[in-house]
C-alpha cells in the first residue's frame, strides 16, 4: 500500500506570486468583486430544496444509456431513466481493470521545488518549442537583446496556454499541427532594464506581437515521443495583437462595438489575454479571452453611469494600464474609445488549416471571461459548448446550437460548419444543493447523505437567429445580453461560484468537470458564505464539480451535480476525493485547465499551488472501483503554472507558463534557470513527455 506522498516547504511560500497577479489578471484578487448582484446563493436555497429532496431525486431522472446502447453513465454502466435518481446517476461506476485504472500506472512524483519538468521514474522530456523561436518564413533567430516587434510576429509567443494537436493527414502521419494560446506578457522578464512606468514603443509594440494565437507543424521521432518544431512550414502561423480578426453572430454590427477606427463594428484588431479553449469535432480551434480588462485604461474617469457600471461588472476601473498601451494606441483609453473594450471578452474560432483564413469572434456565446471553450455534439449533431467565467463569485454557462454540424471534408460542409457557433441559445447555471442548511457551515465536511450534491437549472439568457435575436432577459436587448452577458446572468439568478474555470465534457460519459480554482473571500465578511457547490469558507484550494444533463441530452435545461474532488492536503479533514482513500492520493491544490486521457481518465493542470510544491499536472480515475485516486505525473520549474495539458496514447503536453515568475524577479534577477540553464533567459516553452520503453502512457 503506497503511504501518502509528504507535504514540502517552499521558500517562497507557494500560491501566486505578485508578480503573475499583476501581469496575467491585472491583479483582479486584489480588487473590488466586480459581481455585486444580489443573486441567491446556493446556500440561500439548501433549506427550500431540502424540503422538496425526495421529489428532485425522483424527478430530475438522469438517462444513464441511449436507445442505440451507447453507454453513459460514468464508467460505462447502464440502467433505465426510470431508475436513476440524480444523485446514483453521478455515483454509477462501471467495471475498472483491478490492478489499476488504465492510463494512470506510473509512480507519482512527489510534491518538490525543483527548477524543472519534474515525471515521472521511466519517463522522459523534450522541449518542443520556446518563446522566440521562428516558426514563419524570415523570422530571426531569438535573441534576447536584439528584440523587435517585426521578429517576434514571427516567432512562437510568449507565455503559451491552452494546447491543440490536429492531424495533417494520410502521408503526414509523423507530423501533426500544434496550436497554442499566448495568454499574455510580463515585460520584466522579458525586456533588460525594463522601466514598467516609461515602457519604450518598440517594447509595447514587441508585446502586441507577442499576444495571441501560434500554429506550427511538429514532427514526431518514430523511435520516441520526442515532438521538434518545424520552423517556416507553410502552416505556421502568428496571429497577434495587431491581426485582423472578424466579430460574428449577433453582436457584428452592433453600436455597442463600433469605434472610429470600425464604423461597421465587424473588424476587430487582436485578441487579448487567450487562456484555455477547445477543439471542435469539424477542425477548428477554439480559444478563450479572459482577463481582457487589464488592457484598457482610464475608465474610473467615466462619468455616464450606465457606461461606468458596465466597465465596472468587467472589472475595468482605474487610471492608467499596468503596461500603459493606451500612450501608443488610443483604442486601450476608454474615453477615447468607449467601445473597444466591447470587441473582448469573446471566444474565438480559427482554422488552424487555413494559414490565410480571418479568425472570428463568436459573439453568440456570450461575452465574459472566457477561461476555455470544449463542445460536444447532441445526438442530432448540434454543438454545444461549455464556458467558465474565471472570476470570484461568476457563473458558468453553455450555449446550445441550433445547427446541425455535416460530416465530410467537402468546401461546403467546411462552409456549413464555420457558421454553426453563430446561432442557438446562451444559457446560464443555477444551482441547488440538497442538503439541510446546517450540514454546510463552511469547513468542507460532508453533509448526512455523504456527499456534496444536488440539481440544477439552465436559465436562457438570449437567442440568435437570422430571423431575429430573442432576449430571454427582462429590461434587455439581445445585443445587450451577448455583450453585457454578466449582467443578464446577474439578472437571471444564476449561482456565484468559486472561479469556474477550464469545463470538459468526458469523451466517454457525457459527465461534464467544471474547474473550480479557489475563491479566498468566500466567507469574509460582506461576502457570501459556503454553499452546497462551493461548501469551504476561505476556499483556498479549489474543487471540481460533476455535472450530468438530464436524460444525457447536453440541450436540455436541467442536469444533476456533485462535487468530484475538494482539492488540498489529503490529511485536511475538508478534502475528499470521490470516496477514495485519502492516504493513497497525491496532494493537489487549485486546479484549472482540464483534460481526458484515451481511457477516460481526468487530468488536472494547477494554478497557484497553496501547499507548498511547484504546480504540477494530476491524473486521476472518473470511473471504476479506483474512481478518485489521484496521481501527480509532473510538476514545473520555480515560479511557473501548468498549462494547456494534452494527453495522447504515446505522449503528454504541457504549456510551462511563466516560469521564474517569482517576486522581484527580472531579467537581470532571474529566479529560474529552466530551460536553458544559468546564464540564458528564462523563456515560457511546450514540454513533451513519453516513456522511455516507447510503450503507452500509464498502461
Amino acid at each position: 500500500m503506497r503511504k501518502l506522498l509528504p507535504l514540502i516547504g517552499t521558500p517562497h511560500g507557494g500560491g501566486r506570486s505578485a508578480l503573475t497577479c499583476r501581469y496575467r489578471c491585472g491583479d483582479a484578487c486584489f480588487h473590488e468583486v466586480p459581481n455585486t448582484s444580489g443573486n441567491e446563493y446556493v446556500g440561500d436555497v439548501i433549506a427550500r430544496a431540502y424540503s422538496r429532496r425526495s421529489m428532485l431525486r425522483t424527478a430530475a431522472a438522469v438517462t444513464v444509456a441511449t436507445a442505440a446502447g451507447t453507454a453513459t453513465a460514468v464508467g460505462g454502466s447502464a440502467s433505465p431513466a426510470s431508475a436513476a435518481p440524480v444523485a446514483d446517476a453521478l455515483a454509477a461506476d462501471g467495471g475498472a481493470d483491478a490492478a489499476g485504472a488504465r492510463g494512470l500506472r506510473f509512480t507519482p512524483v512527489a510534491p518538490n521545488t525543483h527548477d524543472r519538468v519534474t515525471v515521472p521514474a521511466g519517463y522522459e522530456q523534450n522541449v518542443v518549442i520556446r518563446w522566440g523561436d521562428p516558426i514563419v518564413k524570415g523570422a530571426p533567430g531569438f535573441h534576447p537583446d536584439r528584440q523587435s516587434a517585426a521578429a517576434q510576429a514571427g516567432q512562437f509567443g510568449y507565455n503559451n496556454d491552452f494546447l491543440a494537436l490536429l492531424p495533417l493527414g494520410s502521408g503526414y502521419e509523423r507530423q501533426q499541427l500544434l496550436v497554442a494560446n499566448h495568454e499574455y506578457t510580463d515585460e520584466q522578464l522579458m525586456f533588460r532594464g525594463y522601466d514598467p512606468e516609461n515602457p519604450t514603443r518598440e517594447q509595447v509594440e514587441i508585446a502586441w506581437a507577442a499576444h495571441g494565437l501560434g500554429v506550427v507543424v511538429v514532427q514526431e521521432d518514430h523511435r520516441s515521443g520526442r515532438l521538434t518544431a518545424v520552423n517556416r512550414h507553410p502552416l505556421n502561423r502568428r496571429l497577434t495583437a495587431t491581426s485582423e480578426f472578424r466579430l460574428s453572430g449577433p453582436v457584428a454590427g452592433s453600436d455597442l462595438v463600433k469605434t472610429s477606427a470600425d464604423p461597421s463594428g465587424t473588424r476587430v484588431l487582436g485578441t487579448l489575454n487567450n487562456c484555455s479553449g477547445g477543439t471542435t469535432p469539424w477542425g477548428t480551434t477554439l480559444h478563450g479571452e479572459e482577463n481582457f480588462n487589464q488592457y484598457f485604461a482610464n475608465a474610473g474617469q467615466v462619468t455616464d453611469p450606465v457606461q461606468a457600471a458596465r466597465l465596472k461588472r468587467y472589472g475595468l476601473t482605474g487610471g492608467a494600464s499596468e503596461r500603459k498601451w493606451e500612450r501608443f494606441d488610443k483604442r486601450f483609453d476608454v474615453l477615447r474609445e468607449p467601445n473597444e473594450p466591447n470587441r473582448f471578452g469573446y471566444v474565438v474560432e480559427l482554422d488552424p488549416y487555413d494559414p490565410h483564413s480571418v479568425p472570428r469572434k463568436r459573439t453568440a456565446l456570450g461575452r465574459f471571461k472566457h477561461e476555455g471553450a470544449q463542445p460536444r455534439l447532441t445526438e442530432d449533431g448540434r454543438p454545444v459548448v461549455y464556458s467558465g467565467d474565471d472570476e470570484r463569485f461568476d457563473y458558468f454557462y453553455k450555449f446550445v446550437s441550433s445547427k446541425r454540424m455535416k460530416k465530410g471534408d467537402s468546401r461546403a460542409a467546411k462552409e456549413h460548419n464555420l457558421t454553426l457557433l453563430d446561432e442557438g441559445t446562451l444559457y446560464v447555471a443555477k444551482l441547488t444543493g440538497d442538503s439541510p442548511a446546517a450540514e454546510v457551515d463552511g469547513t468542507g465536511r460532508l453533509p448526512a447523505d455523504g456527499a456534496f450534491d444536488g440539481s440544477g437549472t439552465w436559465i436562457k439568457l438570449a437567442t440568435a437567429s437570422p430571423s431575429g435575436n430573442v432576449s430571454h432577459v427582462e429590461g434587455m436587448t439581445a445585443e445587450e445580453v451577448f455583450v453585457f452577458t454578466r449582467q443578464a446572468a446577474d439578472k437571471a439568478g444564476a449561482t456565484k461560484m468559486d472561479r469556474p474555470e477550464d469545463i470538459e465534457p468526458s469523451p466517454r460519459t457525457g459527465r461534464v468537470y467544471v474547474a473550480l480554482t479557489n475563491n479566498s473571500d468566500r466567507g469574509k465578511a460582506g461576502k457570501p458564505g459556503a454553499d452546497e457547490a462551493n461548501p469551504r469558507n476561505v476556499n483556498k484550494h479549489g474543487q471540481i464539480l460533476e455535472l450530468a444533463e438530464n436524460f444525457d441530452d447536453p440541450a436540455g435545461d436541467g442536469f444533476a451535480w456533485r462535487l468530484f474532488l475538494v482539492a488540498g492536503d489529503p490529511n485536511d479533514p475538508s478534502t475528499y476525493f470521490a470516496g477514495f482513500p485519502k492516504d493513497k492520493v497525491s496532494p493537489i491544490s487549485c486546479p484549472d485547465n482540464v483534460a481526458f486521457d484515451p481511457h477516460g481518465n481526468l487530468w488536472i493542470s494547477t494554478d497557484g499551488n497553496q501547499l507548498g510544491s511547484h504546480d504540477g499536472l494530476f491524473g486521476v480515475a472518473t470511473a471504476g472501483p479506483r474512481r478518485g485516486e489521484l496521481k501527480q505525473f509532473l510538476t514545473v520549474p520555480r515560479g511557473a503554472e501548468t498549462c494547456g495539458p494534452l494527453v495522447q496514447d504515446k505522449r503528454v503536453l504541457v504549456a510551462v507558463q511563466h516560469p521564474g515568475e517569482v517576486d522581484g524577479a527580472s531579467v537581470e534577477k532571474p529566479a529560474s534557470a529552466w530551460p536553458d540553464g544559468p546564464g540564458k533567459l528564462v523563456r515560457p516553452a511546450v514540454v513533451a513527455v513519453w516513456r522511455k520503453d516507447g510503450r503507452n502512457i500509464g498502461v
